[in-house]
């Protein structure tokens, strides 16, 4: 049975999907952009800040579900730009401790309302 995962610590869903589901011990998150929930409004900045506002925005959904970052199995990561790979992945290791999730990175031509990059991660309960 799938439980949905909502919180307003991160952007409300613009359309019809879910922030989060939950089916068993797994939780799998939308992708989340680099919105602000608190204005509503892009984080100002460039990729750095944009990476950390979206893994903020996936921190907060997996807190709703009783998670952290450390129980994340997988992410996926969506840039509109690959040369900003080493930025990006600069934020991400702040997040992220050994032993790392697995991940895909891929660029793809444009992201929702212009974002640089977007995140969505697995996470595993205990």
């Amino acid at each position: 049975m799938k439980q949905v995962i909502n919180t307003k610590a991160a952007p409300a869903a613009i359309g019809p999907y879910s922030q989060a589901i939950q089916v068993g011990n797994l939780v799998y998150t939308s992708g989340q952009i680099p919105i602000d929930p608190a204005t509503g409004s892009f984080v100002e900045g460039g990729i750095k800040e944009q990476t950390r506002q979206s893994l903020s925005n996936v921190q907060a959904i997996l807190r709703e579900a009783g998670l952290c970052m450390s129980n994340v199995v997988k992410t996926t990561v969506f840039m509109a730009d690959m040369n900003d790979f080493a930025a990006m992945n600069e934020v991400y290791a702040e997040f992220f401790a050994e032993p790392y999730p697995a991940r895909s990175a891929v660029a793809v031509k444009t992201l929702p309302k212009g974002a640089l990059v977007e995140i969505e991660v697995i996470a595993a309960k205990d």
